[in-house]
């Protein structure tokens, strides 16, 4: 779906979000009232200049309308591929923006996101798993790593891989395996307008997303182990 089409079915509305380089920034209306908008098009690959703007519209949105909820539309390659991003230290570009996105949270800011188009490692890390909820249409395009990249990294045969991701949803790409492992809230197939008043309407209940794995039997020793780590007090074995 394309970004044009995306807004209008999101905001019927209305809205003024504004496109510049595949950076969207703007804000539009809901039945819950006026929210922020940010995201990215076009399969961006988040860079520098990128985690830069986003970053500074956080901070505006912050600085000018205090608690307004922020929804993040998610169309992303990765984070930029290149020398001159890696010598400038992207991983501080991107912890800036994940840095700013917090102190949203932290000062009331409802964080939203929507995976429309791909979300593919760090681009995807730096903002879209940020939200308090994260939900994706069908046909989004989800995952960490491709199964050949798998391989050359790991050195294992991409054969044993495919096999593994069959049975496992921990070794498969795609919005459905994202969904069972509880890295997506839920899929959003149509009445995009009221899905997103839904949300907007929910109170932040914290990260659910291993007790949502748990559930769908997509991780199902995540929750357990982080509350064994949790229950152990200071000094404790």
């Amino acid at each position: 779906m394309t970004v044009e089409a995306l807004m209008k079915q999101l905001f019927p509305a209305g809205h003024a979000v504004q496109i510049q380089g595949d950076i969207l920034t703007g804000s539009a209306m809901t039945p819950k009232g006026t929210i922020a908008v940010m995201g990215t098009a076009n399969h961006l690959a988040v860079g520098v200049e990128t985690a830069l703007a986003l970053a500074d519209f956080v901070l505006k949105v912050v600085r000018e309308w205090p608690g307004r909820p922020i929804l993040m539309l998610v169309d992303t390659q990765g984070q930029r591929l290149s020398k001159r991003d890696e010598l400038l230290g992207i991983n501080g570009y991107l912890a800036h923006l994940v840095k700013c996105l917090e102190m949203a949270r932290l000062r009331g800011h409802r964080l939203l996101s929507l995976v429309y188009g791909e979300a593919v490692s760090g681009g995807f890390l730096s903002f879209g798993l940020m939200a308090d909820e994260i939900h994706a249409l069908p046909d989004a395009k989800v995952r960490v790593m491709n199964l050949p990249a798998m391989a050359r990294i790991t050195k294992l045969p991409l054969a044993m891989l495919e096999e593994l991701s069959s049975a496992s949803p921990s070794f498969a790409p795609g919005v459905e395996n994202f969904l069972q492992l509880g890295g997506v809230c839920s899929i959003w197939s149509d009445m995009l307008s009221e899905q997103l008043a839904n949300a907007l309407g929910r109170q932040a209940a914290g990260d659910q997303r291993r007790q949502q794995g748990l559930q769908r039997l997509g991780r199902k020793l995540a929750h357990q182990v982080s509350q064994s780590v949790t229950a152990c007090g200071p000094g404790d074995g």
